[in-house]
């Protein structure tokens, strides 16, 4: 199974992971055209575009105008372990050893507003672009308009590399909705992660967020590469009755 995540906006550009064979993301052209149209953006605009203080549209105004095409150890970081919001501090990227990622690279994608589709081991430098930003570039309207099928393409390129007609959907909604489901080849289950709260299972945006690094650890460190395994998953219980064939349902309480 092939199994996509969304990014974080917190990043570690502070640890350095030199020992890694990173690689380049795939469409660093489309993620120039980007950078681009950013540095006309104004850090009133930025802000306001992506709702941001003051001091975070400029950081992120100075980072539009270092970003570059030549990614080096010193600029850039592999992307499964330069990301560290909940999902990743879930997954506990970190503690990774280069076997785990060499089996994710070939099982994890990352989904990204300025690249598109990352795998594990490409190489980003610091930025800030989320896939619900409006932002026009050239006939398209905002980003999910200017990747179009390009995202879905991808995923079909790598589940087929991986020998799997299985997507393994653990993005939020608002980067999963840059996928076309309907045109992946093969069949896409969605976890959700439920806690028990005042008699009734719900979900929690931040444990949720916590579940599905956790679940995409377990994957990594078991090697799982059948989607029925995630059903070992031992941080949350899979409830049949509340799951259906593309929503498996996992509680927790």
């Amino acid at each position: 199974m092939i199994t996509i995540l969304s990014p974080a906006k917190t990043l570690d550009f502070e640890t350095r992971f030199d020992h890694l064979p990173v690689t380049v993301p795939e469409d660093i052209e489309m993620s120039e055209k980007l950078i681009k149209k950013l540095r006309t953006v104004s850090g009133k605009k930025l802000a306001s575009l992506m709702n941001l203080s003051k001091d975070l549209a400029t950081l992120n105004v100075d980072r539009y105008q270092n970003w570059s095409t030549e990614f080096n150890k010193e600029n850039s970081r592999p992307a499964l372990m330069t990301f560290a919001g909940d999902v990743f501090r879930g997954m506990d990227n970190k503690s990774f050893t280069e076997e785990d990622l060499v089996f994710a690279n070939q099982h994890v994608r990352l989904l990204s507003g300025l690249h598109g589709l990352l795998r594990p081991l490409d190489q980003i430098q610091p930025y800030r672009l989320e896939m619900g930003t409006s932002l026009p570039v050239g006939r398209k309207k905002n980003i999910y308009q200017f990747w179009g099928d390009r995202v879905t393409n991808r995923i079909n390129e790598a589940m087929e590399a991986a020998g799997t007609d299985t997507l393994l959907n653990l993005a939020s909604t608002e980067y999963s909705k840059v996928v076309d489901l309907k045109k992946i080849n093969g069949r896409v289950i969605t976890p959700v992660f439920k806690d028990l709260k005042n008699g009734e299972y719900k979900v929690v945006m931040t444990w949720a967020k916590l579940a599905r690094g956790m679940m995409t650890g377990f994957m990594v460190r078991n090697r799982l590469t059948n989607v029925e395994d995630i059903i070992g998953f031992n941080e949350y219980q899979y409830s049949e009755p509340l799951s259906t064939d593309s929503e498996w349902v996992f509680t927790r309480g």
